[in-house]
Formats: structure tokens, sequence, C-alpha cells
């Protein structure tokens, strides 16, 4: 028996995208964390490896756009540091710029509210935090706040 899986919502108006920053509902959330299905929206999974212990149906409703995470190189050296977060935010967001896949993820923004999920343990210092702001049209990282 095959599940149908819910179509993303239609957008309101105010959820549009403008130049290059899109404005719309972005949540993000561990991949673990529960389904909201009246919060979510679409669920896209931005990891570059798929999250450990969980099984491709545990992770049915999302879009997986792996290519929009990190280079492997990248997520390698920052190894979920806090101590690294600044210089992580700083080339992920150069690796954004020139990265095709984040067009097909501001699409999916724009068309209504979209949760960005992870596998990382922590909840401050992963790419979804990242994406956020790169899609709210921020062209450098904020200043990281107090460790």
């Amino acid at each position: 028996m095959q599940t149908a899986i819910p179509e993303p919502s239609p957008a309101p108006p105010s959820h549009r995208s403008t130049g290059g920053s899109v404005r719309s509902e972005i949540h993000i959330k561990r991949a673990y964390a529960a389904r909201d299905l009246e919060q979510d929206g679409q669920r896209v999974l931005v990891d570059r490896l798929w999250p450990r212990g969980l099984s491709r149906l545990d992770l049915a409703d999302a879009v997986w756009i792996r290519d929009v995470a990190p280079s492997t190189g990248l997520r390698r050296w920052f190894d979920h540091r806090p101590e690294r977060w600044a210089e992580f935010r700083r080339r992920y967001f150069a690796e954004l710029r020139g990265n095709p896949a984040v067009e097909t993820l501001r699409q999916i923004v724009a068309a209504g509210p979209t949760t960005l999920i992870y596998g990382a343990k922590d909840e401050r210092h992963n790419q979804a935090v990242v994406l956020t702001e790169f899609l709210g049209g921020k062209t450098t990282p904020a200043k990281a706040p107090g460790r």
C-alpha cells in the first residue's frame, strides 16, 4: 500500500521571493524531531549525508537537497566545533553564493512555509542556521552571538 505524500500548502501572497532574498516562513529542526503538521510546511533535508538511525520512510515527506549542504571538506573541517563557527559560516556563505542548488531551495521556500531539517545534535551551530540567514538575503554572515 502506498502512502500519499502531502503537497506543500500554497503560500499566502506575502510569501514571495524578492531579489536574492526569500520572504517566507522558514523553520529549522532536527531530523529526529516529530513532524508538526500545522507548522512545518514542506520539509527539506539539508544534510549531505543521511541522518544516522533514520530510515527513508522516517523522512518520506521531506525533499532531500544534499547539494545545498556544506562541501565534504568544509563539513569535515568544521566537525561541529563551536570555536570554528564564525569561520564555518564565512566559508559556507562563500560556497552558497556559487551553488545552483540554492535556487531549488529558494523556489521551495517561496512556495510557502518550509522547515529545513538537519541531523546535527547542536541546534545553534549547524548549516540550517546559516542557510536561513542566507535565504533571508544576508550577504555576509551575521556576527556570532556570544559563545
